[in-house]
């Protein structure tokens, strides 16, 4: 074949690239001008009020009120559609999770137990991941996540051992559901250096076999989290398939504005990237991690100004303060309820410790960048309100919205401090459902637990907060978030502090505007108001009335600026 064919065959291929990609970017048009008539409208506006229908021009709401004076704008060309009785409230917006996360199942082992998945013994995660392992070539990671020691029959976390007998050809490593730990098998440990000489890093533990240094594979918090980004250094096909897994799945669920919550240069990029091509339904709001993104932001190296848009925000700085309850790794001011490895003063510990996070907090408040801080035990609370209390001093501000991730475990002091410092809490409220019982019996014991994540003592004294579900550490269903955050009902029937349970309405305002609120987006989205995006979910039902059953309701359709992303007949 000569160098002219060559080169022509390669001519035509580079153009057949552009133009495909050319073609990707266009974003989908909405139709010009859409009415919805005869249903009921949640607008979540300031005031609560409820309509019959609303119009929706181009990207943008347009207006709201009854059926009669929204069908008068009918013109020859609206797309007119009748919800008969049906609900339409603004799109869920994740006020915290770790987008696209929920797509891993299609490039690894989901090790999930009940009421997740369906492993519940050592035998059948082994087997789990034995049937990933028939496309990996040796020498490739093999990734299993969402094991659950305290859900498997043998009530402990797996061995190195146990996952050399699933391979010894493949570094293994699996992550705990928390998100915060992870087992190693031999070949992986080998890979990261990881042995009898190493010392635990600040923040984390390399757990070690009885009467020896030799690392038994658990890895905590710190010692975790290298080894969880080699084992998820996923190729740019992994990704792309990932995320196109996780988007689908959002758009379905109702999900209009999704999160990625501590992102690192590398995955930023992927991310930007694929919302540039809109590959993405949702839109995106990336916390850049402060150690690993937040040094070329301090430095102006990477600008945010240069790739937001409609379609991707730059959020908050994200800290990790402390680990998980279930964990064990969540930082108490009092000991967990059952003693961890016999210590009965064991409480946990901090990622970063008090001085450390002062001058962490401090450099970023100072240049002007809001922060989000996980914080699930109250003595890490206490650490983050220290540390964010003195940095207002030296550098005040009127609103800066601080957010603590999860607040799991804040005390009613805490939530009055929070309040007086311009900070707010984003509480993981489905913990009720799916860890309810084990935090009552096992972690926080009856009286602590019934004060896990609690939103009606915020909601008391006019502390605004979002509710989240940290997916991939639980599945993305909103509904379900919606039903825990108004119930409080455990996998066992129990209800877990009834004295927190809150209105059908402020949880759904806590999944939409008050969620846009934290990242200062209220002016665009969250709520349905002339001017702001047409992020819309329609669903099946009241999710008002019949609260007991809410999270059975489907959804109908989700439109993103005005654009059908799920159901609808994908009307554009």
């Amino acid at each position: 074949m000569n160098l002219r064919i060559v080169t022509s065959m390669v001519l035509v291929l580079v153009v057949g690239v552009a133009i495909s990609l050319w073609v990707g970017m266009q974003p989908a048009r909405p139709p010009a001008h859409r009415i919805f008539v005869n249903g009921q409208v949640l607008s979540m506006d300031a005031d609560n009020r409820i309509f019959e229908a609303i119009s929706v021009r181009d990207a943008r709401v347009e207006q709201l009120g009854s059926s009669a004076e929204i069908m008068a704008l009918q013109a020859s060309s609206t797309l007119v559609t009748d919800l008969q009785g049906q609900t339409l409230l603004p799109g869920f917006i994740d006020a915290h999770g770790h987008f696209p996360g929920s797509g891993m199942s299609v490039i690894a082992a989901d090790v999930n137990s009940p009421p997740i998945g369906t492993v519940q013994t050592i035998a059948e995660l082994q087997a789990r991941l034995r049937e990933k392992l028939e496309d990996k070539k040796p020498g490739k990671w093999l990734l299993g996540f969402g094991y659950d020691d305290t859900l498997l029959a043998e009530k402990r976390h797996p061995t190195r051992e146990e996952l050399d007998a699933v391979s010894t050809e493949h570094p293994v490593y699996i992550v705990h559901v928390s998100g915060h730990m992870g087992v190693a098998n031999s070949l992986a440990l080998a890979a990261m250096g990881i042995d009898a000489d190493s010392e635990d890093p600040v923040g984390g533990v390399i757990v070690r076999k009885p009467g020896s240094r030799e690392p038994a594979g658990l890895l905590e918090e710190t010692a975790h989290m290298p080894v969880m980004e080699h084992a998820m250094d996923f190729s740019m096909l992994e990704g792309i398939e990932m995320a196109q897994a996780a988007s689908a799945e959002y758009a379905a669920l109702g999900v209009t504005t999704a999160q990625s919550g501590g992102v690192d240069a590398g995955m930023a990029r992927g991310l930007i990237a694929l919302a540039r091509f809109n590959m993405i339904a949702p839109r995106l709001v990336l916390f850049p991690f402060y150690d690993l993104l937040g040094p070329d932001l301090l430095s102006g190296a990477f600008d945010p100004a240069e790739v937001e848009s409609e379609r991707l925000l730059i959020g908050p700085v994200k800290i990790v303060g402390d680990g998980s309850i279930q964990g064990y790794t969540g930082y108490l001011s009092q000991p967990y309820h059952v003693p961890f490895k016999g210590d009965e003063e064991y409480r946990g510990y901090p990622q970063i410790p008090r001085d450390k996070l002062v001058e962490i907090v401090k450099q970023f408040h100072a240049a002007g960048f809001q922060l989000a801080i996980h914080g699930n035990g109250d003595a890490s609370i206490d650490d983050i309100l220290y540390a964010f209390e003195l940095a207002l001093r030296e550098t005040p501000a009127d609103d800066p919205r601080l957010i603590i991730i999860h607040a799991q475990m804040a005390r009613e002091d805490q939530l009055l401090k929070m309040l007086e410092l311009g900070a707010t809490p984003s509480f993981f409220s489905a913990h009720t459902y799916y860890w309810g019982d084990r935090h009552r019996d096992i972690f926080m014991g009856p009286e602590r637990a019934a004060r896990m994540s609690p939103t009606k003592s915020a909601e008391n004294i006019g502390l605004r907060y979002s509710v989240h579900l940290d997916t991939p550490v639980v599945p993305m269903n909103p509904l379900q978030l919606l039903w825990s955050t108004v119930n409080r009902e455990s996998t066992g029937g129990e209800v877990i502090g009834s004295e927190q349970r809150v209105s059908p309405m402020n949880a759904l305002r806590a999944m939409t505007i008050e969620a846009a609120w934290q990242i200062f987006q209220e002016d665009n989205r969250g709520s349905l108001e002339p001017g702001k995006y047409a992020d819309i979910v329609i669903l099946s039902g009241d999710p008002l009335t019949d609260v007991e059953h809410v999270r059975d309701l489907d959804v109908v359709e989700t439109i993103v600026g005005g654009v059908t992303v799920f159901g609808g007949e994908l009307l554009h």
